[in-house]
Protein backbone atom coordinates (compact mmCIF):
# COMPACT_ATOMS: atom_id res chain seq x y z
CA UNK A 1 0.00 0.00 0.00
CA UNK A 2 1.14 3.50 -0.76
CA UNK A 3 0.32 6.45 1.50
CA UNK A 4 1.54 9.74 0.10
CA UNK A 5 2.40 12.39 2.62
CA UNK A 6 0.89 15.70 1.52
CA UNK A 7 -2.37 17.34 2.50
CA UNK A 8 -3.34 17.48 -1.17
CA UNK A 9 -2.90 13.70 -1.52
CA UNK A 10 -5.00 13.16 1.64
CA UNK A 11 -7.78 15.33 0.23
CA UNK A 12 -7.60 13.52 -3.11
CA UNK A 13 -7.98 10.17 -1.34
CA UNK A 14 -10.94 11.51 0.64
CA UNK A 15 -12.63 12.95 -2.44
CA UNK A 16 -12.10 9.75 -4.41
CA UNK A 17 -13.64 7.68 -1.62
CA UNK A 18 -16.64 10.00 -1.40
CA UNK A 19 -17.21 9.91 -5.15
CA UNK A 20 -16.60 6.23 -5.82
CA UNK A 21 -16.76 3.93 -2.82
CA UNK A 22 -18.45 5.35 0.27
CA UNK A 23 -21.93 4.05 -0.55
CA UNK A 24 -20.60 0.49 -0.34
CA UNK A 25 -19.05 1.11 3.06
CA UNK A 26 -22.06 0.14 5.17
CA UNK A 27 -22.33 -3.34 3.68
CA UNK A 28 -18.68 -4.09 2.84
CA UNK A 29 -16.63 -2.40 5.57
CA UNK A 30 -16.09 -5.54 7.67
CA UNK A 31 -14.50 -7.53 4.83
CA UNK A 32 -10.72 -7.71 4.59
CA UNK A 33 -10.16 -8.50 0.91
CA UNK A 34 -6.38 -8.05 1.19
CA UNK A 35 -3.94 -5.22 0.64
CA UNK A 36 -4.61 -5.01 -3.11
CA UNK A 37 -8.33 -4.41 -2.62
CA UNK A 38 -9.10 -1.73 -0.05
CA UNK A 39 -11.90 0.06 -1.90
CA UNK A 40 -14.41 -0.97 0.76
CA UNK A 41 -12.69 1.25 3.35
CA UNK A 42 -11.34 4.79 3.15
CA UNK A 43 -7.69 4.25 4.24
CA UNK A 44 -7.77 7.82 5.59
CA UNK A 45 -6.68 6.96 9.13
CA UNK A 46 -2.95 7.80 8.68
CA UNK A 47 -3.97 11.33 7.68
CA UNK A 48 -6.68 11.79 10.30
CA UNK A 49 -4.41 10.50 13.07
CA UNK A 50 -1.97 13.30 12.29
CA UNK A 51 -4.83 15.66 11.56
CA UNK A 52 -3.42 16.47 8.17
CA UNK A 53 -7.13 16.37 7.50
CA UNK A 54 -9.42 16.54 10.51
CA UNK A 55 -12.34 14.38 11.52
CA UNK A 56 -14.64 17.37 11.22
CA UNK A 57 -13.70 18.42 7.70
CA UNK A 58 -13.97 14.77 6.66
CA UNK A 59 -17.53 14.59 8.00
CA UNK A 60 -18.44 17.89 6.34
CA UNK A 61 -17.15 16.83 2.93
CA UNK A 62 -19.02 13.53 3.16
CA UNK A 63 -22.32 15.15 4.19
CA UNK A 64 -22.09 17.79 1.48
CA UNK A 65 -22.27 14.95 -1.03
CA UNK A 66 -24.44 12.28 0.64
CA UNK A 67 -27.39 12.23 3.08
CA UNK A 68 -26.55 11.07 6.58
CA UNK A 69 -28.72 7.94 6.46
CA UNK A 70 -26.72 6.56 3.52
CA UNK A 71 -23.32 7.09 5.14
CA UNK A 72 -24.19 6.77 8.82
CA UNK A 73 -21.78 3.90 9.56
CA UNK A 74 -18.83 5.79 8.10
CA UNK A 75 -19.75 8.95 10.00
CA UNK A 76 -20.00 6.95 13.22
CA UNK A 77 -16.56 5.43 12.64
CA UNK A 78 -15.09 8.91 12.27
CA UNK A 79 -16.78 10.02 15.48
CA UNK A 80 -15.44 6.96 17.29
CA UNK A 81 -12.00 8.58 16.95
CA UNK A 82 -13.27 11.81 18.51
CA UNK A 83 -15.03 9.87 21.27
CA UNK A 84 -11.87 7.91 22.12
CA UNK A 85 -9.83 11.12 22.31
CA UNK A 86 -12.35 12.74 24.60
CA UNK A 87 -12.60 9.63 26.79
CA UNK A 88 -8.83 9.55 27.31
CA UNK A 89 -8.66 13.31 27.93
CA UNK A 90 -11.09 12.83 30.81
CA UNK A 91 -9.11 9.85 32.15
CA UNK A 92 -5.44 10.59 31.32
CA UNK A 93 -4.10 8.12 33.89
CA UNK A 94 -5.11 5.27 31.56
CA UNK A 95 -2.29 6.36 29.21
CA UNK A 96 0.31 6.82 31.95
CA UNK A 97 -0.60 3.46 33.49
CA UNK A 98 -0.37 1.75 30.09
CA UNK A 99 3.10 3.13 29.35
CA UNK A 100 4.15 2.45 32.94
CA UNK A 101 2.97 -1.17 32.73
CA UNK A 102 5.21 -1.74 29.71
CA UNK A 103 8.33 -1.21 31.81
CA UNK A 104 7.57 -4.26 33.93
CA UNK A 105 6.67 -6.77 31.21
CA UNK A 106 9.33 -9.20 30.02
CA UNK A 107 9.62 -9.99 26.31
CA UNK A 108 9.71 -13.78 26.50
CA UNK A 109 10.02 -16.35 23.71
CA UNK A 110 6.26 -16.46 23.08
CA UNK A 111 6.23 -12.70 22.59
CA UNK A 112 9.18 -12.87 20.21
CA UNK A 113 7.52 -15.62 18.17
CA UNK A 114 4.36 -13.53 17.94
CA UNK A 115 6.04 -10.33 16.69
CA UNK A 116 8.08 -12.35 14.21
CA UNK A 117 5.04 -14.17 12.84
CA UNK A 118 6.23 -17.56 14.05
CA UNK A 119 3.10 -18.83 15.80
CA UNK A 120 0.99 -21.86 14.84
CA UNK A 121 -1.76 -19.58 13.50
CA UNK A 122 -1.28 -18.82 9.80
CA UNK A 123 -3.64 -15.86 9.56
CA UNK A 124 -1.96 -14.19 12.54
CA UNK A 125 1.49 -14.74 11.05
CA UNK A 126 0.31 -13.26 7.74
CA UNK A 127 -1.07 -10.20 9.52
CA UNK A 128 2.22 -9.67 11.36
CA UNK A 129 4.02 -9.68 8.00
CA UNK A 130 1.43 -7.37 6.45
CA UNK A 131 1.71 -4.94 9.36
CA UNK A 132 5.48 -4.82 9.21
CA UNK A 133 5.61 -4.45 5.43
CA UNK A 134 2.73 -2.00 4.95
CA UNK A 135 2.36 -0.35 8.37
CA UNK A 136 -1.39 -0.74 8.07
CA UNK A 137 -4.08 -3.31 8.87
CA UNK A 138 -7.80 -3.40 8.15
CA UNK A 139 -9.81 -2.43 11.25
CA UNK A 140 -11.62 -5.78 11.53
CA UNK A 141 -8.28 -7.55 11.24
CA UNK A 142 -6.93 -5.44 14.09
CA UNK A 143 -9.74 -6.75 16.29
CA UNK A 144 -9.00 -10.36 15.35
CA UNK A 145 -5.29 -9.77 15.86
CA UNK A 146 -5.77 -8.27 19.33
CA UNK A 147 -8.15 -11.02 20.41
CA UNK A 148 -5.79 -13.78 19.26
CA UNK A 149 -2.87 -12.02 20.94
CA UNK A 150 -4.70 -11.76 24.27
CA UNK A 151 -6.87 -14.88 24.48
CA UNK A 152 -5.16 -17.53 22.32
CA UNK A 153 -1.49 -16.57 22.62
CA UNK A 154 -2.00 -15.35 26.21
CA UNK A 155 0.21 -12.33 25.77
CA UNK A 156 -0.16 -9.04 27.69
CA UNK A 157 -2.50 -6.64 25.91
CA UNK A 158 -0.11 -3.78 26.66
CA UNK A 159 2.64 -5.35 24.53
CA UNK A 160 0.20 -5.83 21.68
CA UNK A 161 -0.91 -2.21 21.86
CA UNK A 162 2.75 -1.18 21.90
CA UNK A 163 3.49 -3.38 18.86
CA UNK A 164 0.71 -1.63 16.94
CA UNK A 165 1.89 1.88 17.82
CA UNK A 166 5.42 0.98 16.80
CA UNK A 167 4.35 -0.26 13.38
CA UNK A 168 1.15 1.54 12.35
CA UNK A 169 1.17 4.74 10.32
CA UNK A 170 -2.05 5.64 12.12
CA UNK A 171 -0.95 4.65 15.61
CA UNK A 172 -2.94 6.92 17.93
CA UNK A 173 -2.65 7.00 21.71
CA UNK A 174 -6.40 7.13 22.32
CA UNK A 175 -7.83 4.93 19.55
CA UNK A 176 -5.13 2.28 19.83
CA UNK A 177 -4.86 2.01 23.61
CA UNK A 178 -8.59 2.07 24.26
CA UNK A 179 -9.39 -0.35 21.42
CA UNK A 180 -6.98 -2.92 22.88
CA UNK A 181 -8.56 -2.38 26.29
CA UNK A 182 -12.00 -2.90 24.73
CA UNK A 183 -10.99 -6.21 23.12
CA UNK A 184 -9.54 -7.35 26.45
CA UNK A 185 -12.75 -6.54 28.33
CA UNK A 186 -11.26 -3.70 30.35
CA UNK A 187 -12.80 -0.73 28.60
CA UNK A 188 -16.38 -1.92 29.04
CA UNK A 189 -15.87 -4.16 32.04
CA UNK A 190 -16.98 -7.71 31.47
CA UNK A 191 -17.52 -7.20 27.74
CA UNK A 192 -14.68 -8.52 25.59
CA UNK A 193 -14.22 -9.28 21.91
CA UNK A 194 -13.46 -12.91 21.04
CA UNK A 195 -12.21 -13.70 17.53
CA UNK A 196 -14.01 -16.72 16.08
CA UNK A 197 -12.94 -19.00 13.25
CA UNK A 198 -16.22 -18.69 11.31
CA UNK A 199 -16.05 -14.90 11.46
CA UNK A 200 -12.47 -14.77 10.19
CA UNK A 201 -13.36 -17.19 7.39
CA UNK A 202 -16.43 -15.19 6.33
CA UNK A 203 -14.89 -11.73 6.40
CA UNK A 204 -11.62 -12.73 4.72
CA UNK A 205 -13.73 -14.12 1.87
CA UNK A 206 -12.85 -17.74 2.78
CA UNK A 207 -9.12 -17.09 2.80
CA UNK A 208 -8.60 -18.56 6.28
CA UNK A 209 -10.62 -21.66 7.13
CA UNK A 210 -10.77 -23.73 10.31
CA UNK A 211 -8.53 -21.41 12.35
CA UNK A 212 -7.76 -23.01 15.70
CA UNK A 213 -8.49 -20.42 18.40
CA UNK A 214 -9.35 -20.29 22.05
CA UNK A 215 -12.95 -19.10 21.76
CA UNK A 216 -14.19 -19.92 25.28
CA UNK A 217 -12.50 -17.25 27.33
CA UNK A 218 -13.33 -14.76 30.05
CA UNK A 219 -12.56 -11.05 29.88
CA UNK A 220 -9.47 -9.74 31.60
CA UNK A 221 -9.80 -7.95 34.92
CA UNK A 222 -8.04 -4.90 36.33
CA UNK A 223 -8.63 -3.57 39.83
CA UNK A 224 -7.67 -0.05 38.79
CA UNK A 225 -10.60 2.31 38.51
CA UNK A 226 -10.37 5.48 36.44
CA UNK A 227 -12.39 8.45 37.60
CA UNK A 228 -13.06 11.37 35.29
CA UNK A 229 -10.94 14.48 35.75
CA UNK A 230 -11.94 17.74 34.03
CA UNK A 231 -9.54 19.42 31.63
CA UNK A 232 -7.53 21.88 33.71
CA UNK A 233 -5.11 23.38 31.19
CA UNK A 234 -4.87 27.03 30.25
CA UNK A 235 -6.75 27.39 26.95
CA UNK A 236 -6.70 30.78 25.23
CA UNK A 237 -6.35 32.01 21.67
CA UNK A 238 -3.10 33.52 20.40
CA UNK A 239 -1.38 35.15 23.35
CA UNK A 240 2.30 34.68 22.36
CA UNK A 241 4.47 35.26 19.29
CA UNK A 242 5.81 31.68 19.30
CA UNK A 243 3.69 28.66 18.39
CA UNK A 244 4.47 24.99 19.05
CA UNK A 245 2.91 22.34 16.81
CA UNK A 246 3.42 18.59 17.08
CA UNK A 247 3.19 16.09 14.24
CA UNK A 248 -0.18 14.74 15.37
CA UNK A 249 -1.85 18.17 14.95
CA UNK A 250 -0.74 19.16 11.46
CA UNK A 251 -3.92 20.82 10.22
CA UNK A 252 -3.04 24.51 10.18
CA UNK A 253 -5.85 25.61 7.91
CA UNK A 254 -7.90 28.49 9.31
CA UNK A 255 -5.36 29.10 12.06
CA UNK A 256 -4.26 32.68 12.72
CA UNK A 257 -0.71 31.91 11.70
CA UNK A 258 0.11 35.45 10.64
CA UNK A 259 -0.01 36.42 14.32
CA UNK A 260 3.06 34.31 15.01
CA UNK A 261 6.64 35.30 14.46
CA UNK A 262 7.86 31.69 14.82
CA UNK A 263 6.17 28.33 14.38
CA UNK A 264 8.10 25.38 15.80
CA UNK A 265 6.93 22.04 14.40
CA UNK A 266 8.33 19.38 16.72
CA UNK A 267 8.95 15.74 15.87
CA UNK A 268 10.28 13.83 18.86
CA UNK A 269 13.01 11.29 18.21
CA UNK A 270 12.88 7.77 19.60
CA UNK A 271 15.37 8.84 22.26
CA UNK A 272 12.59 10.47 24.26
CA UNK A 273 9.56 8.46 23.14
CA UNK A 274 8.02 6.00 25.58
CA UNK A 275 7.25 3.74 22.59
CA UNK A 276 9.96 3.60 19.92
CA UNK A 277 8.66 3.90 16.35
CA UNK A 278 9.76 1.71 13.47
CA UNK A 279 11.82 3.49 10.81
CA UNK A 280 9.10 3.76 8.14
CA UNK A 281 6.59 5.14 10.65
CA UNK A 282 9.02 7.84 11.74
CA UNK A 283 9.88 8.66 8.13
CA UNK A 284 6.18 8.98 7.27
CA UNK A 285 5.79 11.58 9.98
CA UNK A 286 8.91 13.43 8.85
CA UNK A 287 7.72 13.59 5.24
CA UNK A 288 4.37 14.99 6.30
CA UNK A 289 5.87 17.79 8.37
CA UNK A 290 8.33 18.63 5.59
CA UNK A 291 5.38 19.01 3.23
CA UNK A 292 3.68 21.34 5.70
CA UNK A 293 6.88 23.38 5.94
CA UNK A 294 6.66 24.03 2.19
CA UNK A 295 3.15 25.40 2.66
CA UNK A 296 3.76 27.68 5.65
CA UNK A 297 6.78 29.95 5.63
CA UNK A 298 7.09 30.49 9.38
CA UNK A 299 7.53 26.80 10.17
CA UNK A 300 10.82 25.59 11.58
CA UNK A 301 11.25 21.86 12.16
CA UNK A 302 12.69 20.96 15.55
CA UNK A 303 13.52 17.81 17.44
CA UNK A 304 13.81 17.71 21.22
CA UNK A 305 17.53 18.61 21.13
CA UNK A 306 16.98 21.86 19.23
CA UNK A 307 13.95 22.60 21.37
CA UNK A 308 16.00 22.20 24.55
CA UNK A 309 18.41 24.83 23.23
CA UNK A 310 15.55 27.15 22.27
CA UNK A 311 13.94 27.12 25.70
CA UNK A 312 17.16 28.27 27.33
CA UNK A 313 16.12 31.69 26.04
CA UNK A 314 12.41 31.50 25.20
CA UNK A 315 9.88 30.58 27.90
CA UNK A 316 6.50 31.66 26.53
CA UNK A 317 4.69 29.65 23.88
CA UNK A 318 1.28 29.00 22.45
CA UNK A 319 0.78 25.29 21.79
CA UNK A 320 -1.78 23.61 19.57
CA UNK A 321 -2.95 21.08 22.12
CA UNK A 322 -1.47 17.68 21.13
CA UNK A 323 -3.87 15.55 23.26
CA UNK A 324 -2.91 12.87 25.77
CA UNK A 325 -0.10 10.71 24.39
CA UNK A 326 3.61 10.84 23.62
CA UNK A 327 3.78 14.53 22.74
CA UNK A 328 1.81 15.81 25.70
CA UNK A 329 3.74 13.54 28.10
CA UNK A 330 7.00 15.04 26.85
CA UNK A 331 5.70 18.60 26.96
CA UNK A 332 4.15 18.22 30.40
CA UNK A 333 7.44 16.98 31.81
CA UNK A 334 9.56 19.68 30.23
CA UNK A 335 7.11 22.42 31.18
CA UNK A 336 7.59 21.54 34.83
CA UNK A 337 11.35 21.02 34.76
CA UNK A 338 12.20 24.05 32.61
CA UNK A 339 9.67 26.53 33.98
CA UNK A 340 7.89 27.15 30.68
CA UNK A 341 4.73 29.21 30.33
CA UNK A 342 2.45 27.40 27.90
CA UNK A 343 -0.90 28.51 26.56
CA UNK A 344 -2.76 25.65 24.90
CA UNK A 345 -5.04 26.17 21.92
CA UNK A 346 -7.89 23.67 21.70
CA UNK A 347 -10.23 23.28 18.74
CA UNK A 348 -13.76 24.46 19.48
CA UNK A 349 -15.04 21.25 17.90
CA UNK A 350 -13.00 19.10 20.27
CA UNK A 351 -13.97 21.11 23.33
CA UNK A 352 -17.65 20.75 22.46
CA UNK A 353 -17.53 17.08 21.42
CA UNK A 354 -15.46 15.78 24.31
CA UNK A 355 -18.13 16.71 26.84
CA UNK A 356 -20.13 13.76 25.47
CA UNK A 357 -17.25 11.32 26.12
CA UNK A 358 -18.18 11.17 29.79
CA UNK A 359 -20.06 7.89 29.28
CA UNK A 360 -20.13 5.10 26.69
CA UNK A 361 -20.25 5.51 22.93
CA UNK A 362 -24.04 5.00 22.80
CA UNK A 363 -24.49 8.25 24.70
CA UNK A 364 -21.92 9.95 22.46
CA UNK A 365 -23.61 8.62 19.30
CA UNK A 366 -26.91 10.17 20.38
CA UNK A 367 -25.17 13.55 20.42
CA UNK A 368 -23.59 13.28 16.95
CA UNK A 369 -26.47 15.23 15.32
CA UNK A 370 -25.93 17.99 17.88
CA UNK A 371 -22.21 18.19 17.00
CA UNK A 372 -22.98 18.21 13.27
CA UNK A 373 -25.54 20.99 13.68
CA UNK A 374 -23.44 23.08 16.07
CA UNK A 375 -20.51 23.25 13.64
CA UNK A 376 -22.49 23.32 10.41
CA UNK A 377 -21.05 20.04 9.18
CA UNK A 378 -24.05 19.25 7.00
Amino acid sequence: MNFETSRSSALNKLNSFIENDILNYNSKRNFDFGIKNRNNVSCLSPYITHRLITEYETVKKVLLKHPFQKVDKFIQEIFWRIYWKGWLELRPKVWSDFTGDLKGINEDDNYKKAINGETQIKCFNDWVEELKENNYLHNHTRMWFASIWIFTLNLPWQKGAEFFIKNLLDGDAASNTLSWRWVAGLQTRGKHYVAQSWNINKFTNNKYQDVKLNEKVSPLADVRDYKMTPLSLNFEDNSNENLIVFENELNLENRKLKDYKNIYLILLSNDVRKIKLEKRVFEFKLKMINDQKKRFNQIQIYDETKFQTLIEKVKYFDVIYPCIGENYSYLNNIEKTRNLKLNFILRDEDRFSWQFSNKGFFNFKNNIPKIITNFNLQ
